[in-house]
């Protein structure tokens, strides 16, 4: 599923005038997100026995990382343009054993009432060329301040341990290329990241074996 960002009605307030108050608002978003993140993997453990989640990162983009991202698509630097046009100013991304704890965990979030779902991009169904996997999601969630609510967007990443091994080393190595690595190197990544998707296909059968095999121990 996927939707347009400009069609989903996110309500941008224009009292933001400061990089201190997106500051403000984009970590009080972050503390939000993962304290719901954290009860609902709670909550999982305790009902199911299980963990869904390895672990949890979450980050505000550096201004000049923002700076960057609004020249390169042609919008002035301006506080305004970056509250309205960079969706992940605010980052988290959500570590998990299997890809089937993936969908899992996006249907728990989008089942929160006061999260609003706008986006969503699947590519582990859909991967990217280079064989990038990972599900992402733009959310907005209320931020209440002593005199207003603001409605923040946060860009919301979830993939499995050998999907986060992978794209860590890549985009290291992109880096170290500034974004033009060898064509061989590129080939070879991507033949990685086939062997990485091959690799959560097995650990999830097993694990799927092995749940069973408890299952019919408890019968």
């Amino acid at each position: 599923m996927e939707l347009d960002l400009a069609e989903s009605n996110i309500k941008i307030s224009d009292d933001i005038n400061t990089w201190e108050e997106v500051n403000l608002l984009y970590n009080a978003a972050l503390k939000q997100i993962t304290t719901k993140i954290e009860i609902l993997n709670e909550e999982f453990q305790e009902v199911h026995r299980y963990n869904p989640i390895e672990h949890v990162k979450a980050r505000v983009k550096a201004p000049e990382s923002i700076v960057k991202k609004l020249k390169r698509n042609g919008y002035e630097s301006t506080i305004g343009n970056m509250v309205r046009y960079v969706n992940d100013i605010a980052g988290i991304r959500i570590i998990c054993s299997f890809t089937s704890d993936i969908y899992r965990i996006a249907e728990m979030i989008s089942n929160q009432k006061d999260i609003q779902v706008h986006t969503v991009k699947d590519y582990i169904m859909n991967p990217k060329n280079s064989g990038y996997r990972s599900y992402h999601m733009i959310v907005s969630l209320p931020v209440y301040l002593s005199d207003r609510i603001v409605n923040v967007k946060v860009e919301i990443q979830i993939r499995t341990v050998a999907m986060d091994f992978w794209a860590s080393l890549e985009h290291k190595i992109q880096y170290k290329f500034e974004g033009k690595a060898p064509s061989h190197i590129n080939s070879e990544l991507t033949q990685c990241a086939q062997m990485v998707a091959d690799l959560d296909a097995r650990m999830l059968s097993l694990n799927e074996e092995i749940q069973a095999v408890g299952e019919k121990k408890e019968d």
